[in-house]
């Protein structure tokens, strides 16, 4: 995405045209790749919720699949642009209503009426967790693209080719999660634990900022929601620490956040990466399915619900070939270590530019 495009060009109708292009004839694919899994999913697919995002993804497949397979002109890639666009803002709220359909599922479990699953636990059904793994980073890949293509159509921002941030700074990230995850949790305790940010402060590098500050967030959030669930509320908190690493000959940035907020048992490890699982009560999990479905994640959601953010976090890691891992000590507390891939963008290929026209 950095080599098609960058600050002095990123605008003309020539690169346009070569990424509407691209772009018609890749989503099709991967939308169609998406319908087949949404429609032989054990259990999910006879999920309610689950059928209207197949409904959804199938809708926009016909809409692409009415467009001109060519986008050679000014007009048709204005037309493109339109129907991306209205499909982007539609799939928007997909990750909570495929959040509805798994609450669905594991009220089904719980009161056996789903057959076949009497004797597996609900975070267990494996083919249902890779399932939502692939669905989550194909949803991530459709959105980055997407999003870079209509962010190129807009006047050019510095330090910016699309979505892509040149200098993106890690330390801005963190404070603005931590200003963020501290609103949320003074709003449901009253009270939040400090934290400390230590390390390569001075930091940046090319990344998508959205991307990190996902990430980020949900740790922070965790984090906090643990320290002030172990120590009590009105407790002298102990501070949580943030740590950003980097070398000159490091492969990654890493960031770490480290609580002490009682840690995880070893017996819920595993299944604290399961879409399937979460430690929220039931009553918080249906208020969060039935609430702010328009955005894929915001400050006005509860601390905790979905059972999503640590898996959608570490697809969010992975995408880029990075990694997320938490270490805990049960008793004491947790290590988020955040493993963020150096890109290096490479000059633009002559052979690519060929390929798109």
């Amino acid at each position: 995405m950095w080599d098609h495009a960058d600050n002095e060009r990123c605008a003309t109708k020539r690169i346009l045209m070569q990424s509407a292009s691209f772009l018609r004839r890749e989503l099709p694919v991967r939308l169609a790749h998406r319908i087949q899994d949404l429609s032989t999913v054990p259990w999910l697919n006879e999920m309610q919720s689950v059928k209207q995002v197949k409904d959804l993804y199938v809708s926009s497949l016909l809409k692409l699949e009415r467009l001109p397979i060519l986008v050679n002109n000014p007009e048709r890639e204005a037309a493109f642009a339109s129907t991306v666009q209205s499909i982007y803002d539609r799939h928007s709220g997909v990750l909570v209503q495929m959040a509805r359909g798994a609450f669905e599922l594991r009220k089904a479990v719980r009161s056996g009426s789903v057959k076949g699953t009497k004797t597996l636990e609900f975070e267990q059904m494996e083919d249902s967790h890779a399932f939502l793994d692939r669905f989550y980073m194909s949803r991530i890949g459709i959105r980055v693209l997407i999003g870079q293509y209509l962010s190129l159509r807009q006047s050019p921002i510095d330090n910016y080719v699309g979505v892509i941030c040149s200098n993106t700074s890690p330390c801005e990230l963190v404070k603005r999660a931590i200003d963020e995850a501290s609103f949320m949790c003074d709003r449901k305790y009253g009270d939040s634990p400090v934290v400390n940010l230590n390390g390569r402060l001075d930091l940046t590098f090319p990344y998508i900022p959205s991307h990190i500050h996902y990430i980020m967030l949900e740790l922070i959030k965790n984090s906090m929601r643990a320290t002030v669930d172990w120590h009590g509320i009105d407790a002298n908190y102990p501070p949580i620490n943030v740590v950003i690493a980097d070398g000159k000959e490091n492969e990654d940035v890493v960031i770490k956040i480290s609580d002490e907020g009682g840690g995880i048992p070893r017996s819920y490890m595993r299944k604290i990466w399961s879409y399937l699982f979460t430690t929220a009560d039931p009553a918080i999990q249906e208020g969060v399915v039935a609430f702010n479905e328009s955005v894929d994640h915001s400050i006005d959601s509860p601390l905790a619900g979905l059972g999503y953010g640590l898996p959608i976090s570490r697809s969010y890691a992975r995408y880029f070939g990075g990694d997320l891992s938490i270490m805990s000590m049960e008793g004491y507390g947790t290590d988020a270590f955040v493993y963020l891939n150096r890109l290096k963008p490479q000059p633009a290929s002559n052979l690519f530019f060929k390929e798109l026209e």
